[in-house]
């Protein structure tokens, strides 16, 4: 006789890009050994592959999970990971007014949001004739910020990488040049003939985009100061 079948409940959230309302289940024993099995072999490949699989498998909802903006992706993954193991996430923060006293946190990841800034914007002007549109970084892009073991290459060469990989289109007023028209070594070389306030432009696209975000506020044990701690990203509440 065949052993029964264990019903999986479904759950629902708002994406945070689009506010389409998508369905997701919670990871099943066999994802969750396929995820700790990935992060202990330690490789990128192995990582992405496990990430992928187990997201694809969780959403419910037809939705091209590699074409989301990386801070729906956060979002998603926090969502999962939390039906999955529990509907809270104990974090470790440190007091700003000493920068040595260690706290517990247990945060609940129902009131954990994407924030938005007012100031993001993926138009950027370089100068009066040229300006570029900017895109998320992919999932691909997500696992290696968030779960990289072996990065490669300085803090400034993945800097570039990643502004690389988000450049949609550069253009003017009567011509328009598509990034995916282009090598990975031209836009590279694009980049290294800017200025840097010109860079710093496209910095910001980063810096002010929409992202994971809770404030945490804390009492300090030993100075008995109040301290507010801002967590942003996937990796502060996961590590």
């Amino acid at each position: 006789m065949p052993l029964p079948k264990i019903a999986t409940p479904t759950y629902e959230l708002e994406l945070p890009s689009s506010g389409e309302t998508i369905t997701y289940r919670p990871f099943l024993v066999k994802e969750e050994k396929l995820l700790v099995l990935a992060m202990e072999s330690e490789d990128t490949k192995s990582i992405t592959r496990a990430i992928k699989e187990v997201l694809k498998s969780c959403i419910k909802t037809k939705i091209k999970v590699d074409t989301l903006p990386t801070f729906d992706i956060e979002y998603l993954f926090l969502n999962i990971r939390g039906k999955s193991v529990g509907e809270e996430v104990e974090v470790t923060v440190t007091c700003p007014d000493d920068g040595k006293t260690e706290v517990d946190v247990t945060i609940p990841i129902d009131d954990i949001q994407v924030k938005k800034n007012g100031e993001h914007t993926n138009n950027i002007k370089l100068d009066d004739t040229l300006s570029m549109t900017l895109k998320y970084p992919s999932l691909d892009q997500f696992i290696e910020t968030n779960f990289d073991v072996s990065s490669k290459g300085t803090q400034l060469e993945q800097s570039f990488d990643l502004i690389g990989s988000c450049i949609d289109t550069i253009y003017s007023e009567d011509e328009a040049w598509p990034a995916s028209d282009s090598t990975k070594k031209e836009i590279s070389e694009f980049l290294e003939q800017l200025s840097s306030t010109q860079f710093q432009q496209i910095e910001k696209f980063f810096e002010t985009m929409p992202k994971l975000s809770y404030d945490v506020v804390v009492n300090n044990p030993k100075t008995k100061k109040k301290n507010t701690v801002v967590l942003e990203g996937l990796a502060s509440f996961f590590g």
